[in-house]
């Protein structure tokens, strides 16, 4: 292969408006692969990206670039042979710096190859100037100028492009090879089918490859969410299983706990006879004290009574014993 690829990522493509020249427009509706090829042949560089059928990016590296950082994952860069200016969204700051290295890289490569080519140039300008003016058809050849060289490449893709489209036509019952029609040069870097020489069924049929791209491109979103779905129930599956796990070693202790709460019911039960026991013997005890507390008040009055009874008989014995004296004394 003359045009390998050195350097592939993927991000979102956009292009800037023509008309307002600072709105972004999206190239792409979703992130599409964007790579750096390397021409052996032309030993120049370009940025490709393919949505589908559609080329959203064609732009060749030229010493003169310079690819700008506008944000943590978006950059740009200007093509003045495109007349546009291509935008692109990475979805992580790594992936943008890794972009940006490599324009820079790829670009101060294009400036070697453009000195290279320039030496060669000055070199055998001066075999030109003594040839004829005229000169032979290979001279006439390798003074086209590397403007037709791309213009050539691009048309010999163009023409790889028909011919599969013919085939997958013919192939599917539908138009006839048309064998009498003829690619024109490209005039500007723009997508093939946008070309007046491009054939309108070619249109039709690259509008139909995108509209079933697209729709594969639906599905495909509708996959990834629906595998992320399965992925969060499987999660949440998981989660009830290692609660279903738990469950089952609490069922297991379960049994064990009722017996110690039947124990603790009757320990319980125990507990509150004895204690209506007691209260009961208390009330007994409260009634014994206010019967005692009765008795010993009955007692002390009935003690008193009997100490002035006594202290009367106390009285009358004194004044007894003061009479036998004195009755013993007169005699």
């Amino acid at each position: 292969m003359r045009e390998q690829p050195i350097f592939t990522t993927r991000a979102h493509v956009f292009q800037i408006d023509p008309n307002t020249k600072k709105n972004w427009m999206p190239a792409s509706k979703q992130a599409v692969t964007v790579s750096y090829f390397y021409d052996v042949t032309r030993n120049s560089y370009r940025i490709i990206s393919v949505d589908g059928a559609k080329v959203i990016i064609n732009s060749t590296i030229t010493p003169n670039m310079t690819f700008t950082k506008t944000s943590q994952k978006f950059g740009q860069w200007a093509d003045s042979r495109a007349n546009t200016v291509f935008g692109l969204g990475f979805s992580s700051e790594q992936q943008l710096t890794k972009f940006a290295e490599k324009f820079q890289e790829v670009k101060e490569a294009a400036k070697i190859a453009k000195d290279k080519t320039q030496e060669k140039i000055e070199t055998s300008s001066d075999h030109s100037q003594a040839s004829s003016v005229n000169g032979t058809d290979d001279e006439k050849a390798s003074h086209t100028g590397p403007a037709n060289t791309h213009l050539k490449s691009e048309n010999d893709k163009l023409k790889i492009a028909l011919t599969q489209s013919l085939i997958a036509s013919s192939s599917a019952g539908g138009v006839e090879e048309d064998h009498h029609t003829q690619l024109a040069p490209l005039e500007e870097c723009r997508p093939p089918w946008l070309h007046p020489c491009f054939p309108v069924w070619c249109v039709l049929k690259i509008d139909e490859l995108e509209e079933q791209c697209s729709e594969i491109n639906r599905e495909k979103e509708k996959n990834t969410q629906l595998k992320r779905r399965i992925e969060e129930l499987e999660a949440e599956l998981r989660e009830k299983e290692t609660e279903l796990k738990d469950l089952r070693k609490q069922s297991e202790i379960i049994p064990q706990l009722m017996s110690e709460c039947e124990y603790v019911s009757e320990k319980l039960e125990a507990a509150e006879r004895d204690n209506q026991n007691l209260e009961d013997k208390v009330r007994s005890l409260k009634t014994d004290i206010e019967e005692s507390k009765y008795r010993q008040r009955h007692l002390k009055v009935e003690l008193k009574s009997f100490l002035e009874v006594l202290d009367g008989k106390i009285d009358d014995l004194h004044d007894f014993r003061r009479g036998l004296s004195k009755l013993g004394t007169d005699n």
